[in-house]
């Protein structure tokens, strides 16, 4: 009766399609107002971030606490994880392979979108007493909609909105329960036993906070991209013959829904749209307002240069790893199984490669986990500073959640096993935790666009001879409004 609810509130209201049209409304309109950035300039932001890939410590001098580099690794952690793994699975699972459609409208247009968040994170941050900088959506909320806008209400229910949305995320996170599932149903291990191994395993990771996660992740990432791909490639080169079925089964169905088969449920129109966009969102995080959380610590010095960082992350994410997930799960044939989760990609990589691989991908769910969890961790530290302000008990309060964050995640394995949910019904916590964070984020993008739009022009024009240079122009938010604003409260 309790997840039947939950799909009610999750699928008809949530993630229902007033979400739906916000999110797809932002991305046309970013998309427009920036001259289809995304699509005319996919090449110069694909390359740029590929040259941060091979260039040590490269920062262009600039304030901050990690590289540009360090700051796309933790993000790319984060984005690249379960979502690609169990989430891609159970947009299948749940609204069939024409979910896999609205994934890729959702990733094209999400480009634009974590461009932008990421743009203006930069450009309004926040430091602390030692110059460290920080930021993220509550940020240029309160600087760019309340303060430069005057829209006070506006900020304030906006603000409020996303950092109640965020928190939410603190006591339903799903990734230690994702990873549990992996390693305990392929090594035959209690959910349980796996969850507290994790757990020890990311306190020792996060004890050395944001820089110690940005030269991790910035070791780790790209070695865990790799390896998941040519997993991937091979799986799908093996079943080319699979191929145009494959895609006549995604495009036939984003506009159908799918029939009942085997043991797969079915899905309907607005079903695969929903969760197409749902699981798009909740992998590579465009518009959710969590990846511009890192960024904006980024030593950088012009917004728009580590915004089109975001365009990469999408690319990668949802492009390449998300799609790569779903014809494996397609080609193989397993997407009609009944499976759902990481359960159903680990069983198409068994059926792909045999055993082993289903032994090596449970492995690489939990390094894609450790990344994730740690990533997440980062950026609702960001919010947690933000609600705090500068109190003085501030260190306490931030010691406090270190240890307190891997709690929830633990006790939602503990709930699930106790309760036998199936993996569909766990990712329903996820979503419902999501929902909230996007809408306002998104809605304050749409808001802030201008601003946007002004230090895109300014970039082009400064990086690209693409117009002129306005001398008079800011580019960061403390050039115009001095510098005494970064010691007030953020309350």
């Amino acid at each position: 009766m309790f997840i039947e609810f939950l799909e009610v509130l999750v699928w008809d209201y949530l993630w229902g399609v007033p979400l739906v049209v916000v999110v797809l409304t932002a991305g046309v309109l970013l998309t427009v107002r920036s001259g289809f950035f995304q699509f005319r300039y996919l090449g110069y932001s694909l390359k740029n971030a590929w040259k941060k890939l091979f260039e040590k410590n490269a920062d262009d001098g600039s304030d901050g606490v990690i590289s540009p580099l360090e700051a796309m690794s933790i993000a790319l952690g984060t984005t690249i994880g379960v979502g690609n793994i169990g989430g891609v699975a159970t947009a299948i699972a749940v609204g069939g392979p024409g979910a896999i459609f609205w994934m890729w409208v959702a990733g094209v247009l999400g480009q634009i979108i974590k461009m932008a968040e990421i743009t203006l994170a930069v450009h309004y941050r926040s430091r602390n007493k030692d110059g460290s900088a920080y930021g993220g959506p509550n940020y240029y909320m309160q600087k760019g909609i309340g303060r430069q806008k005057g829209m006070k209400k506006a900020f304030k229910i906006l603000s409020a909105i996303f950092a109640f949305g965020f928190m939410v995320g603190f006591f339903i996170n799903i990734q230690i329960y994702t990873v549990a599932e992996a390693i305990g149903n392929t090594f035959d291990i209690s959910l349980i036993t796996v969850g507290v191994v994790y757990t020890i395993l990311l306190y020792m990771l996060i004890a050395g906070g944001v820089p110690s996660l940005g030269k991790t992740a910035a070791k780790l990432v790209p070695f865990m991209i790799i390896f998941y791909l040519g997993g991937g490639l091979f799986i799908i080169l093996k079943h080319a013959d699979q191929l145009p079925h494959a895609f006549a089964l995604i495009f036939g169905n984003a506009f159908t829904g799918t029939a009942a088969a085997g043991g797969f449920a079915g899905a309907a129109f607005s079903q695969a749209i929903k969760m197409g966009m749902a699981r798009s969102v909740f992998s590579n995080e465009a518009g959710w307002g969590s990846a511009p959380m890192i960024h904006a610590s980024a030593k950088v010095d012009h917004p728009v240069k580590q915004g089109i960082l975001g365009v990469f992350e999408v690319f990668v994410d949802t492009i390449i790893v998300c799609t790569m997930t779903a014809l494996v799960i397609i080609v193989t044939g397993q997407w009609s199984s009944g499976l759902d989760g990481a359960t159903l990609t680990l069983s198409a990589f068994e059926v792909g490669m045999g055993k082993p691989a289903r032994v090596i991908m449970a492995v690489g769910v939990f390094l894609f986990g450790i990344t994730t969890s740690s990533g997440i961790y980062a950026q609702m530290e960001v919010v947690v500073r933000y609600l705090i302000g500068d109190n003085k008990r501030k260190d306490l309060v931030l010691s406090l959640y270190k240890w307190l964050y891997p709690i929830p995640s633990l006790a939602l394995v503990l709930i699930a096993v106790y309760y036998q949910f199936p993996g569909t019904a766990v990712w329903l916590f996820s979503d419902a935790s999501t929902a909230l964070p996007i809408f306002a984020n998104v809605v304050a993008l749409v808001i802030l666009a201008p601003k946007f739009i002004e230090l895109l022009k300014d970039y082009k024009a400064r990086y690209m001879g693409i117009g002129k240079v306005d001398p008079n122009f800011r580019i960061f938010y403390e050039d115009s409004e001095g510098n005494s604003e970064y010691k007030e409260s953020a309350n």
